[in-house]
């Protein structure tokens, strides 16, 4: 049987070396490269193509092992890719849910798929085009989908939650405008409106001073608030009823 070319990016240099020692003792698999980050794999992959990629999600540079996935398979669609990672970060979860990796890979427990001899069937299948999630991070993936969308920020545009994220930290107008690169605070006072309009701010009150800190505790708390008469914060719970908001 042929060997398959693998490049491995870990940003743990004693594991990579184990890996590559591990994997390459199997007579089955030929380390063509190692790196420790995602911007290393791609320069690799556009010199020297692998069969197979065993990524780790979480590197040592700017992108995570996913967002370097995504990268390479811009230049050479569905190249098989292994991911492995410890992390149990929501990040890297909706990175993955972001991605559209839907063939020839694989996304396991680094801490139940660390062994040459589980690692290399994984690699072969993904080569072959079957594809393989581990369940339990199937369940961590459907539950920040679920988390998002019934965050608030899920009804904004890209812009617009940009904006609520930087007005929720106490930037004024015109500071988010010259951040952004506009030249017009208007254009961020047009883009606030639309935010109170999708969270129902611009009718609870006329008020734009009390709409904006409104907007700002909708964003610090990830929750839909809707404030009564009195001017009290109140939260849905799990039965669906609106319920005093503790401010946790």
């Amino acid at each position: 049987m042929q060997k398959l070319d693998c490049l491995i990016i870990e940003d743990n240099l004693k594991l990579r070396q184990a890996l590559k020692m591990g994997l390459e003792a199997t007579g089955l698999i030929q380390v063509c490269g190692d790196c420790d980050r995602g911007e290393e794999g791609i320069a690799f992959c556009l010199e020297t193509t692998p069969q197979v990629i065993l990524m780790d999600v979480r590197l040592a540079g700017e992108i995570n092992g996913i967002q370097a996935a995504v990268a390479i398979r811009r230049e050479f669609p569905r190249l098989p890719v292994v991911f492995y990672s410890i992390q149990d970060d929501d990040d890297y979860y909706r990175d993955f849910r972001r991605s559209g990796i839907l063939s020839h890979y694989a996304y396991v427990r680094k801490s139940n798929y660390l062994l040459p001899q589980m690692i290399v069937p994984l690699l072969q299948d993904a080569v072959a085009g079957k594809s393989f999630i581990d369940p339990e991070i199937e369940t961590r993936v459907q539950e920040v989908r679920q988390k998002d969308e019934n965050s608030p920020m899920a009804i904004l545009e890209p812009s617009e939650q940009v904006v609520a994220r930087m007005l929720s930290q106490g930037l004024t107008n015109e500071q988010i405008a010259s951040r952004l690169g506009f030249k017009d605070k208007r254009t961020i006072s047009r883009t606030n409106g639309q935010i109170y309009a999708a969270w129902g701010l611009d009718e609870s009150t006329t008020d734009e001073k009390v709409a904006r800190t409104r907007a700002a505790l909708i964003v610090q708390s990830g929750h839909f608030l809707q404030w009564d008469e009195e001017g009290l914060p109140r939260v849905m719970n799990e039965r669906g009823d609106w319920v005093p908001w503790e401010g946790t």
